[in-house]
């Protein structure tokens, strides 16, 4: 067998490797598991479909954690807040941006407070808070602690621990909306999103938990895609994935998130989230 035939046959054993590999992505978890896991699988039936290659969602334990996978090529793809996905980018070279929702150049942060307090809605920051309890989301969520930590100090001069009287984390906007709706904390900050979906599906929480303020936008959501998939499923491969993406127009799939739809993203709309990020120090130099 000559040289120029072996060289033949191992790029189509190569090439045939690369088609056979498995893409996988995952997802901040902004809420429980057993949620992720039923919205997410729905989507890799989707994104099989459309790119011809075997895809798996991987459920994370943490944001934290979602930015190690997707560093360490555990993932490949990410449905990442705007501060993981900074995080992600900043860690991982030739990654990139290449979704948003059609609301996250826009995104929003409501601040929630338990009927209790007798906090109503107002479109000026709710200073009669002083003094009452607080929760933030996850520690690196940028709905649930990025802005609303940056509006907190630059509408009462100070840091949360300073206006509040207690200041914790909950982990994810649904464990926000359950404890402040149970008056375990008296005010939260929590992805719009997901308290209107709360609303809509007429959940009880919402009763005893209502909006009293909300911030101005700023970009969130994105999706972020390794620099090496080109290499690795071929060339034209990210664009492919972004063309899945905005083309995803099932009902059904776009509520799983949700969001109307999708609109192509670069890394360059993220940059307000950087410069917040390594103002509040939550961002290495």
């Amino acid at each position: 067998m000559t040289f120029l035939r072996l060289a033949t046959l191992a790029s189509a054993l190569m090439a045939t490797a690369a088609s056979a590999d498995t893409l996988y992505f995952s997802a901040i978890p902004d809420e429980d598991e057993t949620a992720l896991v039923a919205r997410f699988s729905k989507v890799a039936d989707y994104l099989e479909g459309e790119l011809g290659v075997d895809v798996e969602f991987v459920p994370v334990k943490s944001y934290a954690a979602s930015v190690t996978a997707f560093r360490n090529d555990q993932i490949q793809l990410a449905w990442f807040g705007g501060l993981t996905g900074v995080q992600a980018r900043m860690m991982t070279p030739g990654a990139r941006a290449i979704a948003q929702g059609v609301e996250d150049p826009t995104f929003i942060t409501y601040f929630i407070a338990n009927t209790a307090t007798g906090l109503e809605k107002s479109d000026a920051f709710p200073m009669d808070a002083k003094g009452l309890s607080f929760t933030f989301g996850a520690q690196t969520s940028t709905s649930g602690r990025l802005m609303p930590d940056y509006w907190i100090r630059e509408e009462t001069g100070g840091a949360p621990e300073e206006f509040f009287s207690r200041v914790g984390f909950s982990g994810d906007h649904s464990q926000t909306l359950r404890l402040v709706a149970s008056g375990a904390w008296d005010v939260g900050a929590l992805n719009f999103a997901v308290y209107d979906k709360a609303l809509a599906e007429g959940a009880p929480e919402t009763e005893t938990a209502k909006v009293i303020w909300q911030t101005p936008p700023y970009p969130d959501y994105n999706w972020t895609i390794r620099g090496d998939v080109d290499e690795r499923f071929g060339a034209g491969f990210a664009d492919k994935v972004q063309d899945a993406l905005v083309g995803m127009t099932d009902p059904e799939l776009l509520a799983s998130f949700p969001r109307a739809g999708f609109i192509p993203a670069a890394n360059g709309d993220y940059e307000p989230i950087e410069v917040t990020g390594r103002a509040l120090g939550l961002l290495e130099e």
